[in-house]
């Protein structure tokens, strides 16, 4: 069952896909590695038993992450622009 402390693993999915943006990855591949891990999460950490309740959720937590990372960095352009 999806709980609200599984929401943490939002900024997880943010700090890895941190990891990989510091090592030269493109940043259009970042949404898609961001999904990936959500996946990847939703799949064997949420519902390990339930395969399509893992992809529904893990679609929701990398696509939460991908949009949580780009609207901070939007923000923070924003600001250093003024």
């Amino acid at each position: 069952m999806f709980e609200v402390y599984d929401i943490a693993l939002i900024p997880l999915i943010i700090g890895l896909v941190e990891v990989f943006k510091r090592y030269g990855i493109s940043k259009k591949a970042l949404p898609v590695i961001a999904l990936a891990f959500g996946v990847l999460a939703g799949i064997f950490y949420v519902y390990p038993n339930d395969i399509k309740g893992g992809i529904l959720v893990g679609l929701m937590l990398g696509l939460s992450a991908s949009g949580l990372y780009s609207g901070a960095k939007n923000t923070i352009e924003k600001g250093e622009g003024k």
